[in-house]
């Protein structure tokens, strides 16, 4: 099975949402047009005044963002860190063999990314965002402070959601490495996910040395283990 590549057509045509749905288990649900207009609606109604929209970048948006964007900078938010937290049957794993996402966790701060949306587009690149991140109700989009070396800006970013299914706080390290380095779904493999996020912190100068040790891990187990037939 090859895998999907995310893009801004994929997300907008359905295909994305297609490829989700195909994978989900009985009894769950999407995020309906209605529900995710309300949201993104929500999140506007608490934009400091006369602030542009950043959006804050932790993960895969780093390195594949999907949407349109009039400005990108290194930042750190305080409050949040970077963790696998996530199970994900229907992208990078499956309901048999999960792999598993990064979300930001309470407590300690994270450095990744954040990029700025042109004033007039807002709307429409929102919506882009949340069809590919809010699908299935796993993350809550929070309002945080971006601190960047132009001065600190408001900005978007996706928590986990603790009431989700799919929310695995607390994962022993062993457990993250045997998923991440085994699990595959329709987006792929869930250690490239990994590899991709580790080595696109590190051009930007970002060292993560908890995700750069989980990485090393995976490398070591997938070494180990017998070819797949």
């Amino acid at each position: 099975m090859s895998a999907h590549v995310i893009t801004r057509e994929s997300i907008l045509d359905g295909t994305l949402l297609a490829a989700v749905r195909a994978s989900l288990g009985p009894g769950q649900r999407l995020m309906s047009d209605e529900e995710r207009g309300a949201d993104i609606e929500r999140m506007l109604a608490a934009v400091p005044r006369d602030q542009p929209v950043w959006v804050f970048a932790f993960g895969s948006l780093i390195w594949n963002p999907a949407f349109e964007f009039v400005d990108r900078r290194n930042a750190r938010i305080h409050g949040w860190r970077r963790a696998f937290c996530l199970w994900n049957k229907a992208g990078r794993g499956s309901p048999e063999n999960p792999g598993l996402m990064l979300s930001l966790e309470s407590g300690g701060s994270c450095t990744g990314v954040v990029y700025q949306i042109a004033p007039q587009a807002i709307r429409t690149e929102l919506d882009v965002l949340w069809r590919r991140e809010m699908m299935s109700f796993s993350y809550c989009p929070v309002w945080a402070q971006a601190h960047t070396a132009q001065g600190p800006v408001p900005a978007i970013a996706f928590s986990r959601n603790p009431g989700h299914e799919r929310y695995a706080p607390g994962l022993a390290h062993d457990v993250i490495v045997r998923h991440i380095a085994q699990a595959h779904g329709r987006l792929g493999r869930c250690c490239d996910y990994l590899f991709e996020t580790v080595a696109h912190l590190q051009q930007l100068g970002i060292r993560d040395r908890a995700l750069e040790r989980i990485a090393d891990d995976v490398r070591a187990l997938q070494s180990c283990e017998p070819p797949r037939g």
